[in-house]
């Protein structure tokens, strides 16, 4: 609002200076202006950034978006396979046990290679124990989040964006703003292993499904596998 009320100050001043004839602070101003245009995308960007993932997500979901980036790209959606999901649900389930706090981001369309740059690349197959293994507490990798894409582990410790929404409840901490943060921008799904609770949540579109038990969780991702 104060940017707002900066600019529509500075456009008053330029329609007062021109109405007075003032041809040099008119054109001083208009070049401000101008200038201002500018300065506002590099300011908003992140948010004008977020708005157009958005938008093209959402379009990309629907039926006919899909079969035009089908048609395009060639099908680019990596879907994991039912032992990958049976691997990863089993993970969960016995970190969830042992109350070890993990995130897990499960890519589809959208690429995350900005993500996976700043963590560690693994390139190797999605086994429950090898997930337990990261996620372990004295592992080195263990912080940040895990990226699963097709039926590999791509890379793990990896930064998430966190999300700017407020209205999320205060039992809810990092991880699962991260969870949030990640599934807003892009269409990835992720998983939530709660350290303090043991709790497992499901994240997708930045809402947040509490799974009660294992079934449902494997559920979900067969759903996404599909689609």
């Amino acid at each position: 609002m104060s940017i707002f009320i900066a600019i529509l100050s500075l456009y008053i001043i330029r329609v007062i200076v021109s109405a007075f004839n003032m041809k040099l602070m008119t054109a001083i101003m208009g070049t401000v202006l101008d200038v201002g245009v500018i300065a506002l995308i590099v300011i908003f960007q992140p948010e004008i950034r977020k708005f157009l993932i958005q938008l093209g997500n959402r379009y990309m979901d629907s039926a006919q978006g899909k079969a035009i980036a089908d048609k395009i790209f060639g099908k680019r959606k990596k879907s994991i396979g039912s032992e990958s999901v049976n691997e990863i649900t089993e993970a969960c389930r016995r970190m969830s046990e042992d109350r070890t706090g993990a995130l897990i981001v499960i890519a589809h369309r959208a690429s995350l290679e900005e993500i996976i740059a700043s963590g560690d690349r693994i390139d190797a197959g999605i086994h429950r124990r090898l997930i337990m293994n990261l996620f372990f507490k004295n592992s080195p990798l263990h912080d940040g989040a895990l990226v699963i894409s097709g039926d590999k582990i791509v890379a793990a410790r990896c930064t998430l964006p966190i999300t700017d929404n407020t209205k999320i409840s205060a039992r809810f901490g990092m991880r699962h703003k991260a969870a949030i943060g990640v599934t807003e921008n892009t269409d990835a799904d992720a998983i939530v292993v709660s350290e303090e609770t043991g709790g497992i949540s499901f994240v997708r579109g930045g809402a947040i499904t509490k799974i009660h038990n294992i079934n449902e969780l494997k559920l979900l991702l067969s759903e996404a596998m599909e689609e």
